[in-house]
């Protein structure tokens, strides 16, 4: 889970009208029967991640879900895709929940909507689930021959259905749940990567996190995972970024934090040494080495994406309880096996700095 959070409120919805009158990606009523789209791609308005990310300010705040807390220029409209053509948000890789508002409906999977709407929501949830799993894939993971799949299913996600400022993934039900409360958490990208980061785990080592420091790792790689997806949409679509990307989940994070917003950080400077107990907090010192072999890997001319392969591939042989020590170890080895030397070299040194030590 990204933290615990204190704010809760109540979500209003609104649809969205154009200029010409027409309303777009309408909700359909509660039980009726309507034809599908029977496309599989479609349209939705979403945020570049989010909008602090996106437009540098830090000073924007959720003011209950107001459509004017946002300028436009905040949102893009973006391509969805695999959609199962029903005119839900439902497909290949995401199954869109919703317990506050109306499941959003189009005929012809246009989801036009802003944060003033429920189904905005679910859009994002839509889009960022489905674009971190094409991501996965983009690394060969389900594409190529022997790197296996990775929550290879439409994966259920319940928006607004945790009524405190939190959200969690759970094995079973094998789904996220993304809460409301300050910034309602489907409305940051980061938020809902790091909670499907968490469903990367438990695809990959069935009961991943039953020790204190493998659930630091989880906490880490949800983190990591969520920037490392955003930072890969940005370039993809050419969106801007315009703050500090080792800072996750800032939109969410303008609820509880002062600026500049951070719910946690890849550079604390912390080491085993300032270990207290708490998955969150102990994270940061695993997710600071990952952030720093992602800067290395670029100074030997190796790809981020090269960095993020190995390291998803080195988690499948994370013990459900590993530590910190042997986890790093079997990271060590992967890149030894796939990067050669010198990146395995890198991977000791960045643990090493952080205290995290152990054998080749």
């Amino acid at each position: 889970m990204p933290g615990a959070r204190p704010a809760v409120r109540t979500a209003v919805s609104l649809t969205l009208v154009l200029a010409s009158g027409a309303a777009v990606g309408l909700a359909a009523p509660a039980g009726a029967t309507k034809g599908g789209s029977d496309s599989s791609t479609g349209t939705g308005r979403i945020f570049m991640v989010n909008p602090v990310q996106s437009s540098g300010n830090q000073d924007l705040t959720d003011q209950n879900d107001s459509a004017t807390a946002v300028p436009p220029s905040e949102y893009a409209d973006a391509q969805l895709r695999n959609l199962d053509g029903s005119g839900y948000l439902r497909g290949d890789w995401v199954t869109v929940q919703s317990a506050t508002g109306t499941p959003a409906y189009s005929t012809t999977n246009t989801f036009l909507y802003d944060r003033h709407q429920d189904q905005f929501e679910q859009v994002m949830a839509y889009f960022w689930v489905n674009q971190a799993q094409e991501y996965l894939q983009s690394l060969g993971f389900g594409t190529q021959s022997g790197m296996p799949g990775i929550v290879h299913q439409s994966f259920n996600v319940k928006i607004d259905q945790y009524g405190g400022d939190n959200s969690y993934q759970t094995d079973k039900p094998y789904r996220v749940r993304l809460g409301k409360g300050g910034v309602d958490d489907a409305e940051d990208a980061e938020v809902i990567v790091h909670e499907y980061g968490h469903a990367v785990h438990a695809s990959q080592v069935p009961g991943f996190g039953q020790s204190e420091e493998a659930g630091s790792i989880g906490e880490a790689w949800g983190d990591y995972f969520a920037v490392t997806v955003g930072l890969a949409a940005a370039d993809q679509y050419h969106w801007p970024v315009a703050a500090d990307p080792s800072c996750p989940m800032d939109w969410d994070a303008t609820s509880y934090t002062s600026a500049p917003h951070c719910i946690r950080s890849f550079h604390t400077g912390m080491t085993v040494a300032n270990m207290t107990g708490e998955v969150h907090h102990d994270g940061q010192i695993w997710s600071q080495a990952l952030w720093e072999i992602r800067e290395g890997y670029a100074g030997l001319g190796k790809s981020t994406a090269a960095w993020d392969t190995t390291l998803v591939a080195s988690q499948f042989d994370y013990a459900p309880d590993t530590s910190f020590s042997a986890a790093a170890r079997a990271t060590y080895l992967t890149a030894l096996a796939r990067d050669g030397q010198a990146a395995a070299d890198l991977v000791q040194q960045r643990f090493t700095a952080r205290g995290i030590t152990f054998t080749p």
